[in-house]
């Protein structure tokens, strides 16, 4: 060695900050099964048998259509899934989809819904509530809807229950609901740290903050880990940014923009992401260009890694999985032979580093959670491969 230790003491001294931000910042890997879609359901809507009519009225839309939206092969797989799992993710929503229709009314509601989840058959993977926001003129009202369904839960959250809180602006209301959340669970005798919630981005001030920085590069520090995941808000977020009514979509450059900088935000914490909706649905006269449209929205928010999105209408679960399956169906094979030629050390022309080899873990343990790939079609056992994804 020919530098003396004062350099190494100087640069640690110079580094310290970047050091301590480093260490601060939330890191864990994006593991377990994530749904593809969250279906929002109104609060009024809501009862023990809407997961079996969503897939009943999906199944009923592709028995009337003279064509089908996705290619025969497909067929079966995704008529088999409208009748094993329709919903991945289910939402009883007090927001948007629901309104304000007064306190007595709302209290109610929630009190229903919150004895029809104990009853909800079949249930599906992962269920929640969305809230009404935690800006001043809904904030009681929010809070108030998720006391009462937990009280009429009465300690039996299933697994999977997340509570999404949409047009967050700040970090301070990420890190409120934090601490709502612990009162909450002693409140109601839930375990510890078992209420986790998920944001929406749809207000300008969630992506670019007042002083010119990244507000949800904040929002995961400031949920003392019970932030589980990013929302887009289509259509709230074009709306405040003037696009025209007509213009807003998944795919417009302001979208991509937001979405964009949610993923950088997070990547590396754990939070997982989901893109939006589309709001043109597969009804009427239009059903075929409709079911076109959000094929090919889902693949475009999957090759740009959201592998979640919502769906608002029955007749979207055909296009939302034959989507997600010709993905993963799409990109098994070289998944499975670059995956394999790295874990062999063979050449396959294509040096693939270890992040990339997680991610070639990751696709394939997608592709089998939603039920795209068979496990037969994998040579890996899902261990090593949740191991490699989680290394």
């Amino acid at each position: 060695m020919t530098l003396p230790e004062s350099v190494y003491r100087d640069l640690d001294a110079q580094l310290a900050p970047v050091d301590a931000v480093l260490r601060a910042r939330p890191r864990a890997a994006v593991t377990g099964r994530q749904p593809v879609h969250t279906v929002y359901v109104p609060a009024d809507k809501f009862g023990p048998s809407v997961v079996s009519a969503w897939g009943s009225a999906a199944l009923a839309a592709l028995d009337a259509s003279s064509a089908l939206p996705f290619p025969e092969e497909l067929r079966d797989r995704v008529v088999a899934k409208l009748a094993r799992e329709p919903v991945e993710d289910l939402r009883i929503d007090f927001e948007d989809g629901y309104g304000d229709r007064g306190d007595d009314v709302e209290d109610a509601a929630a009190a229903a819904a919150g004895a029809a989840l104990l009853s909800l058959s079949p249930a599906p993977p992962f269920v929640g509530l969305r809230i009404k926001s935690l800006e001043e003129g809904t904030r009681r009202r929010g809070v108030r809807t998720l006391d009462l369904f937990l009280s009429a839960v009465d300690g039996a959250l299933p697994p999977g229950f997340v509570v999404t809180v949409p047009k967050v602006s700040a970090p301070a209301q990420v890190a409120a609901m934090a601490r709502l959340c612990a009162q909450l669970e002693l409140a109601h005798g839930l375990p510890a740290r078992s209420l986790l919630f998920e944001a929406q981005v749809e207000t300008p001030l969630a992506v670019l903050g007042p002083d010119g920085t990244a507000t949800v590069s904040r929002l995961a520090a400031a949920a003392q880990g019970r932030l589980v995941g990013l929302h887009y808000g289509t259509y709230d977020y074009s709306a405040a940014l003037g696009v025209a009514a007509a213009e807003q979509s998944l795919a417009h450059p302001v979208a991509d923009h937001a979405k964009a900088v949610m993923q950088v935000a997070v990547a590396g914490t754990g939070v997982r992401l989901s893109d939006g909706s589309c709001n043109i649905l597969p009804v009427g006269p239009g059903i075929q260009a409709a079911w076109q449209l959000h094929h090919r929205l889902v693949l475009r928010s999957l090759a740009r890694g959201f592998y979640q999105g919502w769906d608002l209408h029955p007749a979207q679960l055909p296009t939302r999985f034959a989507a997600t399956y010709a993905f993963f169906r799409g990109g098994s094979a070289p998944a499975v032979e670059r995956l394999g030629a790295y874990l062999e050390r063979r050449s396959s022309g294509i040096l693939d580093e270890p992040a990339t080899a997680r991610a070639l873990a990751g696709f394939l343990l997608r592709g089998l959670d939603c039920g795209a790939l068979d496990p037969p079609e994998v040579p890996f056992t899902r261990p090593d491969l949740e191991a490699l994804w989680a290394s």
